[in-house]
This record gives C-alpha cells, structure tokens and sequence, in this order.
C-alpha cells in the first residue's frame, strides 16, 4: 500500500523556515544591545507563528516536516526571547530570578527529556503550548515597550508551568513521540 507523499513546499512551512533563519538577525540584536530590533524580530517571529498554524489547519496543510520545522523555531525564538530577557534586562531578571529559573528549567526538561528518550524534540503542538505562546509573547512586547507589570507577569509564570508539565507528562506517559496533539486529556481520554 502506498504512502500519501507531503507536500512539504507550502507557506505555513517557509514561514516556519524564516522564524530559523530569522535567528541570527535576533542574535545580532541581543549582542549589539539594540532592544527595538531585539523586540521587532521576535514580534514578527511571534507572528509568523500564529500565522504558521493558522494557515497549516484552515488549508490542511499539516505536515510531520512542518511540526518539526515549527517546533525548531519555537525551540529557537523562546530561547531566544529568554537570552534577549538575560542580557537586555539583567537587572530584572537578577530580581525575579527564582521565577526565570522554575521557568527555563521546567521548559528544558520535557525537551531534554524527549531528546534523549526518542532522539529529538517533542512536535506536540498542544493547545496550552499554542496559548502560553501568545501569553509570554504578549508578556515580553509589553515588558519592552510600556514596561513591567507585576500581576500578568505572575499570571505568565503559572500558566506557563502548568504548560510545560502538560508536555513532560506526555513525555514520559508516550511509548512514542507524535506530533499534532490537542492536549494530554484528549491523549489519555483515548488510551494513548
């Protein structure tokens, strides 16, 4: 029986693709100290992942390439944003550095774990990753541009906790990695 071929040559996969090579450009931003094209590559990477999956589900245009090329530039733009957050913002990341610390580790762990467990990184694309995105995305445009406020900061951490444990759940429950997943409820709903 044969095999539907994707058809990786789609725009949610190129937008995918720019997040990657926009990565240097953010490199270049954090390194020079310039915080308005630190803050307008990300927003424009934070975009094209809204975008990104937008088009690849309203246009069925889901691909197994396309969930890894996303989640690579996830992986890419949050670890940017946070190295953006350390050296551009250092003497508020010293004070709540308890907070980035529960943050960056618990968000490594499901990823750490998944590369050594399965050889790569999780593609789930769950529903709190997708809200938790927007969340730290609206979290770090308005940290830059009208300063910071305590409450939502807060609010971003526990969801985003929350978020991660979701994935290393799955992580550690799955006998193997899948991509496209809505949320470990609809997986164990279903007996995995």
């Amino acid at each position: 029986m044969a095999t539907k071929k994707e058809n990786i040559w789609n725009v949610p996969n190129a937008l995918s693709a720019y997040r990657i090579l926009a990565l240097p450009f953010i490199i270049y931003a954090i390194i020079s100290g310039n915080k308005s094209l630190f803050i307008t590559l990300l927003s424009i990477n934070l975009i094209t992942d809204i975008l990104d999956g937008l088009i690849a589900r309203a246009f069925k245009l889901q691909t197994e390439l396309g969930a890894r090329l996303d989640s690579l530039a996830d992986i890419g733009t949050y670890i940017m944003a946070f190295t953006g957050m350390i050296v551009l913002e250092q003497d508020f990341v010293k004070e709540y550095r308890f907070e980035f610390i529960v943050l960056i580790g618990l968000w490594l762990l499901p990823q750490l774990l998944a590369l050594f467990r399965f050889g790569r990184f999780p593609s789930f694309h769950l529903w709190s990753s997708k809200a938790i995105g927007y969340v730290q995305g609206i979290f770090i445009f308005t940290f830059f541009l009208f300063g910071f406020w305590e409450p939502y900061f807060y609010f971003m951490v526990v969801v985003s906790c929350l978020s991660y444990l979701e994935e290393l759940l799955l992580v550690v429950s799955l006998p193997k990695l899948r991509s496209n997943l809505k949320s470990a409820f609809f997986v164990f709903r279903n007996k995995i």
